[in-house]
């Protein structure tokens, strides 16, 4: 007998769903490369903001926090514009040059032009400059993926090329600074040091705005966008998707609550007190990313093809497990060792590696399959009110994503004040103290236990599961073909 042929997902679900090719794909998801480049440059605005333009700590923090407010609330208007947004060029390539071009424009200003020369008020312009170009670039690549596929089992696979240019980035350009670029400045975030980062950056991040673009050609046209109600978007829409999208209410609260946490941990100076000082050894701050997020990376493709079976709802739960369980584990390590010991006794060493994996594969897995998620949810808006969202969906989150999970810069900044630091930021030369330790353990583990714990319990009421999602895509298809047969009589 021959070999079975094995049945599409389109055949199993009677579902016609539409696919992308891989290097479609590939291409397309480079924009987290993109955002790994910005992002890892804005992680150290703070050394800027205290080396560059005179401002103390503590007023770095407020300023960050505030800035991010603005961009929570710009979100929705930038939405609008795209959603309503009609040209036979599509629109996510457009946005996202206008987002390039502003946010590369406030970075030269900030990093190269006006650091040491500029006081406080130039720099919060330059910076909210910044946030607007970021926020028009990122909503308009967030719209990539849902676009991509509706394919449930190649949709989390859509979102694992995203999360591993996202991981690969982040290590690609920081160990640009720590092991090329920091050390040709005594290990110092100076002025001149941070304005070659800059320019280094904005250059790999052309590259990748290139190649993302050619990537969704095919995808970025008219079609793509089509609602299935007649009426325009507007505010209102934005309004009753929040009010009445329960699954979308659930997907915020386990997701902010788990950015509160990346987003202080993510933090340079953070970086700088777990490895720089504690660890005794900034450097290897950037090999453990390698080690641990280049094999988590690879084995996340476990985590989507998992999803792609079973739904996205069961794979944030079993990966969020998973990783609090190792970022537990490795919270009791740090607590319970001389942390300046571990990189000079191979068996301490090994085991906080391994713990380090566990909870980088966990995290990884939760970040892929999130993605998924919420492009289930612009799927249920379409089907729940006929018009086709993404960018508000998109925006949406981010307003409420960029308020709360301001405070974790504020968090970081506040930690610091409180043991000493109100002036100065942490400098790797720094002598290792219990207070230091003690809020490098609450950054790195305890808020991220927490943000995930909020994730478990949220997902109890999150109602979209693999069987919900099938006919949620049954019911658009059939929307799509009455609207048809409409419009042709």
């Amino acid at each position: 007998m021959g070999k079975r042929k094995k049945l599409s997902a389109s055949e199993i679900d009677g579902v016609a769903y539409h696919r992308a090719r891989w290097w479609q794909i590939a291409l397309g998801q480079t924009n987290g490369l993109i955002s790994s480049a910005f992002g890892v440059m804005i992680g150290v605005i703070s050394y800027l903001a205290n080396s560059g333009y005179g401002v103390v700590v503590s007023v770095v923090g407020i300023i960050l926090t505030v800035s991010r407010v603005f961009d929570g609330l710009i979100d929705p208007f930038i939405a609008l514009v795209i959603d309503k947004m009609d040209t036979r060029f599509g629109k996510i390539r457009i946005m996202m040059t206008i987002g390039f071009l502003i946010r590369t424009f406030a970075v030269f200003m900030l990093f190269v032009w006006g650091s040491g020369k500029f006081g406080i008020v130039f720099f919060i312009v330059m910076y909210l400059v910044y946030i607007l170009g970021n926020s028009i670039g990122d909503i308009a690549a967030n719209m990539i993926g849902p676009a991509l596929s509706n394919d449930p089992k190649q949709r989390p696979a859509v979102f694992y090329w995203g999360i591993a240019f996202n991981a690969f980035g982040a290590i690609f350009f920081n160990l640009i600074v720590t092991l090329a670029i920091l050390p040709v400045f005594g290990n110092q975030y100076t002025n001149e040091m941070l304005a070659m980062t800059c320019i280094v950056y904005v250059i790999v991040a052309l590259v990748f705005h290139i190649l993302c673009c050619i990537g969704i050609t095919g995808i970025d046209r008219p079609e793509t966008f089509e609602s299935i109600a007649e009426e325009e978007v507007g505010f209102c829409d934005m309004w009753d998707f929040l009010k009445s999208n329960r699954p979308f209410q659930m997907y915020v609260i386990a997701a902010v609550s788990d950015k509160i946490a990346n987003q202080a941990s993510s933090q340079a100076v953070v970086s700088t007190i777990f490895f720089g000082i504690l660890m005794g050894n900034i450097q290897f701050g950037s090999i453990l990313n390698v080690l641990t997020a280049l094999p988590a990376v690879l084995l996340t493709f476990i985590g989507a093809r998992y999803a792609g079976k079973h739904g996205a709802k069961k794979g944030v739960v079993v990966w969020t497990w998973v990783a609090t369980i190792f970022a537990a584990a490795s919270m009791l390590f740090c607590i319970a060792t001389d942390m300046r010991s571990i990189l000079v006794t191979p068996v301490l060493l090994v085991i906080f590696v391994v713990l380090r994996l566990g909870m980088e594969f966990g995290r990884l897995n939760v970040s892929t399959v999130n993605g998924a998620m919420r492009a289930d949810i612009i799927d249920y808006e379409l089907d729940r009110s006929g018009k086709y969202l993404s960018a508000v969906v998109t925006s949406t989150y981010n307003f409420i994503d960029q308020i709360v999970s301001s405070l974790g810069m504020l968090i970081t900044t506040s930690l610091l004040a409180l043991i000493g630091y109100t002036h100065t930021m942490p400098q790797p030369t720094d002598d290792p103290t219990t207070p230091l330790k003690a809020v490098g353990i609450i950054i790195i583990y305890v808020l991220p236990i927490l943000g995930w714990l909020c994730t478990i319990v949220a997902m109890k009421f999150y109602t979209l599961g693999k069987e919900e999602m099938v006919h949620v895509q049954k019911r658009i298809e059939e929307k799509k073909k009455h609207l048809q047969e409409h419009t042709a009589q």
